[in-house]
């Protein structure tokens, strides 16, 4: 039987110019979770990044805190959907009186994503939530195709796709894997780690979002 680590990134740059690059407490995170599958006995024989900046920074803490002497495989499939897109085509609501700055963004945001998982508005976007899902299915179809028989793959990435990717393997039809996506989505914790297990039986989701490698001080969700 072999093994897949999903782990979403560490803490990104929110609200900066560039959201695209770790904060300390991103790099923290990631080298923790290094260190901690490492004294665990977990030794990665592949290790997958999508193309983002915050994916590679990620790994290169993971590999530094590990001390796994593993190169990094790049695939595309595994990056983020563009949420500043998924924004950007659904008018920013007004904050409702008392609302707070964080509220009303969460609302914006819920209110975008649910237009953009809706497949009404396909053409507004460069990549739908019909295209999106089923690149990150391919992502997993190819790696679990590459790994080794009792083989760890350790994969760095964003909370979407760890998402769809639990999704996918939970509920049975699209509608039903939609609706799970879009709770799973937001409680994704940086560098939360989601175990996915291949055997003869087949692919099989056995852990979702485990972060005890932080304390308390260190989660964090965007």
């Amino acid at each position: 039987m072999s093994s897949i680590l999903l782990v979403r990134h560490g803490q990104a740059s929110f609200g900066a110019a560039d959201y695209d690059n770790l904060s300390p407490t991103g790099h923290e995170q990631s080298r923790v979770l290094g260190a901690a599958l490492a004294a665990r006995g977990v030794t990665a024989d592949v290790v997958v990044a999508g193309e983002m900046k915050r994916h590679a920074q990620t790994a290169a803490a993971v590999l530094d805190g590990s001390g796994w002497d593993a190169g990094v495989d790049v695939d595309a499939g595994w990056n983020e959907f563009d949420h500043l897109q998924v924004l950007a085509v659904h008018d920013q609501p007004t904050t409702a009186e008392g609302e707070s700055e964080k509220a009303a963004f969460q609302r914006w945001f819920e209110e975008a994503t649910l237009r953009w998982t809706s497949g009404e508005s396909d053409e507004s976007y460069d990549e739908s939530f019909t295209a999106f899902t089923s690149r990150v299915e391919a992502a997993l179809a190819r790696l679990v195709d590459a790994l080794p028989r009792r083989g760890t793959a350790v994969v760095l990435t964003s909370g979407g796709p760890i998402a769809w990717a639990t999704a996918s393997l939970l509920a049975g039809d699209t509608r039903a894997r939609t609706d799970l996506w879009l709770r799973l989505n937001p409680v994704s914790v940086n560098t939360g780690v989601s175990t996915v297990v291949c055997g003869a039986s087949g692919t099989t989701l056995v852990t979702f979002n485990a972060h005890d490698h932080l304390s308390p001080d260190l989660i964090t969700y965007r």
